[in-house]
């Protein structure tokens, strides 16, 4: 298991992106010699966790919980085979393109060794976006790429450190439990009735994507029940008389 790619992009404007400017860091393309990885901060004020990669949509990527997407050779390969076309590292928007490792296969909360210090936590799926679809140019790309199921991963930092292609990436940690991100994935687009076990990855799930598992674990109302109101809390007026 190695890392082959160190990817990173600066931002650019481009027609297809809602954020202010029209800003997108999307094209990552490799870069060579060491790259340094660290935590960037919280959702909205940080953005990715390698230094020289640029985040432009702050409201639904970057920050702590998502500051490493990971995506697996194997996997654009097979695209290459079903898209007809070439599919470089770095094409997909990842940070770190990887060999000989099921990247979409990782536990939530699972633990990575790259290179000789940095440590990353696995934390999420990639979901796709329209940035995403028409960077690519594919005809229903979004769901094309939901029913493969192999997202790639979202990665925290829980420990610092430089890394280059060519790297070994070393499983330091296994959690025991069932939730990998493909099946985290399948639970948020394709099936739902995953959703209630998700919860068993606990806080290594992102602050998102926990608050979504504590939502998806309350027993659901039985038919016909109602809401009793709180004790002490004034009943809901009636309707205004007519006439």
């Amino acid at each position: 298991m190695k890392l082959l790619s160190v990817n990173t992009g600066r931002a650019r404007v481009v027609p297809y992106t809602d954020t202010a400017g029209g800003l997108t860091g999307i094209d990552k393309r490799p870069v060579a010699g060491p790259v340094a990885v660290a935590a960037p901060g919280p959702r909205g004020a940080g953005g990715s966790g390698l230094a020289g990669d640029d985040v432009c949509d702050l409201r639904h990527h970057g920050g702590d919980d998502q500051a490493v997407y990971v995506f697996a050779r194997e996997d654009l390969d097979r695209w290459e085979s079903v898209l007809g076309r070439a599919l470089s590292p770095g094409v997909f928007g990842e940070n770190l393109t990887t060999s000989g490792i099921d990247v979409s296969g990782t536990l939530i909360g699972e633990r990575w060794r790259i290179g000789d210090d940095l440590v990353l936590e696995a934390t999420a799926p990639r979901i796709p976006c329209r940035t995403f679809a028409d960077w690519l140019g594919e005809r229903g790309w979004v769901k094309r790429f939901t029913q493969d199921a192999a997202p790639g991963a979202y990665f925290r930092v829980l420990r610092p450190g430089s890394v280059r292609a060519g790297d070994p990436v070393q499983v330091l940690h296994r959690p025991d439990h069932e939730v990998t991100v493909s099946f985290l994935f399948r639970a948020r687009t394709t099936a739902p009735e995953l959703r209630p076990r998700v919860i068993a990855a606990g806080s290594a799930l992102s602050a998102e994507e926990h608050a979504r598992a504590l939502a998806w674990a309350e027993p659901a109302p039985a038919p016909g029940a109602a809401s009793a109101p709180a004790q002490g809390a004034a009943s809901a007026p009636g309707p205004a008389p007519v006439g």
